[in-house]
């Protein structure tokens, strides 16, 4: 038999539960979950292999009403995505199953000549009475290939998915080896926990206007230790001030926190210093957006 591989983008609204699905799929974490809509901002790959055939998925970026030069570059990404894929995924909220941002991932749907296949997701905290209705709505909205009710937060379902994705998979090369789960860098890897952390952490609007480097990454063998140096971008000294917190208390718990799951995904000690700096409106400069990443 052929061996089968292909590339499957997972898009949707923002918070419709991509990154968690991924996760699910590759039973690891590779990308950065919150409760906050809108966290992931650049394209996560997961290189799910299996016996005779590997399946290459993206999540992407919500697709959402833009309304800066950051969300016009994530969103552009997650549409870019579209046009260099072998399947699509499109992921809804069971809870939030009339999301008006639904009507834009349809629309870019239109005219893709690709399988695509409609994942409902959240299918453990909604009513299962009202899945037939939903379903019935979305069958009448787009062409679906398949439409199938999932759980990626308990995994219920995520097979069944698996295995409408692998039935459309053409033959292909492995387009990576075995051992690798995906194209991460670690300067890219430890910049998104960090990023995740101040999520986590700190309420209202200003994870979003925050964005994470890496200054630099030196690991002392002899002391199996990696010293680690990031900075976390904002945009105001008043945003600066709430995320150092009083006498550091903010900063602090954020870098422990991070520092933990760094030592944990990475397999090292690590020493983590955070510095924070004001880049004035870098969310609107698209100068400022290339520079740091987007």
């Amino acid at each position: 038999m052929s061996f089968l591989s292909g590339f499957i983008a997972i898009i949707g609204p923002p918070n419709a539960g991509k990154s968690t699905l991924l996760n699910r799929i590759m039973e690891t974490k590779v990308a950065i979950v919150s409760p906050k809509p809108q966290t992931t901002r650049n394209r996560i790959m997961g290189v799910y292999h299996g016996d005779g055939f590997q399946m290459v998925f993206i999540d992407t970026p919500g697709i959402h009403r833009t309304r800066s030069a950051l969300h016009k570059s994530m969103v552009g990404s997650a549409l870019a995505t579209l046009q260099d894929v072998d399947v699509l995924v499109a992921t809804i909220d069971m809870e939030n199953p009339d999301d008006p941002e639904m009507s834009q991932v349809i629309s870019n749907l239109k005219g893709i000549k690709r399988p695509c296949i409609l994942a409902i997701n959240k299918i453990d905290k909604g009513a299962r009475e009202q899945l037939l209705p939903i379903i019935d709505s979305y069958s009448k909205k787009h062409r679906f290939d398949a439409i199938v009710p999932i759980s990626a937060q308990t995994g219920e379902g995520v097979e069944g998915l698996l295995n409408e994705v692998k039935s459309r998979l053409g033959p292909g090369p492995r387009f990576f080896p075995e051992d690798m789960n995906t194209d991460q860098t670690e300067s890219f890897l430890v910049s998104e926990i960090i990023r995740e952390k101040i999520f986590l952490h700190v309420r209202q609007e200003l994870p979003y206007s925050s964005a994470v480097t890496v200054e630099d990454m030196t690991e002392a063998s002899n002391k199996n230790l990696l010293s680690i140096t990031a900075n976390i971008h904002v945009e105001t000294n008043s945003q600066k001030g709430i995320l150092i917190g009083k006498g550091g208390s903010m900063i602090r718990s954020i870098g422990a926190s991070a520092r933990k799951e760094i030592e944990r995904r990475l397999g090292v000690r690590v020493y983590l210093d955070l510095k924070v700096r004001v880049e004035k409106n870098w969310s609107k400069d698209t100068r400022a957006l290339k520079r740091l990443g987007y």
